[in-house]
């Protein structure tokens, strides 16, 4: 069923163990288990991009939770409405819910794939996907500390003696690699937990399955430890240290990223044109038209300059002569007054 993965994972594991194996001897057990730590490394760097995906997502996440929270509230009665507005929010914000999952939903096969191929590592098999019968023999061969890569603690001790070991050298072995691995999970959930938001923390679900998980999983390593074989326990340690780092490199590039698009956007702000102080922005009425006449004095009101030098002479006079409601140049239509002034130009006549 996983033969598409079994292939290119032994092929991975194959060409590591040709490249330490030419330096440290092909039976050498630390060959074999270079060969494993750089087996997680190069699956860990196919999956780097996904990782980088999944970090940007739970941001973006994060961003809009209140939001989240809030539509829960309002359609906590109409599952299939809040469905759909969320469904609409994340679009909204490019957001991919199943993106977090993504890399650690890939490495399930691959883990999978390693421990079929490592359990295929039996004494007179002729061959192992890529590996020949060499190959499985060299595996086979090769210990650390006496304790060999394919086999587990809790294997029959029939078994163990028929791959040339025993319960005690593996467990010398093998504890300490359950150990480390618990702690290298453990380290790797708290950096996890530091990186939440406080607005995911508020959230008693989150905060309690968070804590848990910080807890649950290092126990996890040692439970499970028994009954694995040496190389597994090799697998899931580099893995850990792997993620632990990866985990504080790329996070704090996301921070950085994120705080030149907030100084970014800062700087736009500031670069905005703003009024001057106490002046009132020049803002048409909706649906109004400027004339060519408005348009022009308009750069002239702006700038302080005196309306004055765009209206005629005649107009420019001063006490607002060039106003109807001026008191100079307006005159009154008096009835009285008008009749008195024909009489002496008659009279001059």
């Amino acid at each position: 069923m996983f033969d598409f993965i079994l292939y290119p994972v032994s092929a991975i594991l194959w060409f590591w163990h040709k490249i330490f194996g030419f330096v440290l001897g092909p039976d050498n057990g630390f060959a074999w288990a270079l060969s494993v730590f750089f087996l997680v490394f190069s699956l860990r760097l196919v999956l780097l991009k996904p990782a980088i995906s999944q970090i940007r997502s739970g941001r973006q996440m994060q961003k809009f939770a209140p939001h989240m929270q809030k539509m829960r509230e309002k359609y906590k009665n109409d599952k299939q409405r809040m469905a759909q507005e969320m469904q609409k929010l994340q679009s909204e914000h490019g957001v991919n819910p199943l993106g977090g999952c993504l890399p650690a939903l890939l490495q399930v096969p691959v883990f999978l794939s390693l421990f079929t191929v490592l359990r295929n590592f039996t004494p007179g098999a002729q061959s192992n996907y890529i590996f020949d019968a060499q190959g499985v023999e060299s595996f086979i061969q090769a210990d650390i500390f006496g304790a060999k890569l394919s086999n587990w603690v809790t294997q029959p001790a029939q078994e163990l003696a028929a791959f040339g070991t025993d319960r005690t050298s593996m467990m010398i072995v093998a504890i300490p690699l359950m150990l480390v691995a618990s702690v290298a999970t453990y380290f790797t959930m708290r950096m996890s937990m530091k990186r939440q938001t406080e607005a995911a923390m508020a959230n008693p679900q989150t905060a309690m399955m968070g804590k848990f998980m910080m807890y649950v999983a290092p126990i996890g390593a040692i439970v499970s430890g028994p009954f694995l074989p040496i190389a597994v326990l090799l697998y899931w340690l580099a893995n850990n240290f792997w993620t632990l780092g990866q985990q504080h490199l790329l996070t704090n590039k996301i921070d950085r990223e994120q705080e030149r698009a907030r100084q970014k956007e800062i700087e736009a702000k500031k670069a905005a044109p703003r009024p001057k102080p106490g002046q009132k922005p020049n803002r048409p009425q909706e649906g109004a038209v400027q004339t060519e006449e408005e348009t022009e004095e308009a750069p002239a009101q702006r700038s302080g300059a005196p309306q004055q030098q765009n209206r005629p002479k005649s107009q420019r006079s001063g006490g607002g002569g060039g106003r109807p409601g001026g008191k100079k140049g307006q005159q009154k239509n008096r009835p009285g007054k008008q009749a008195a002034s024909a009489k002496k130009g008659k009279k001059k006549r």
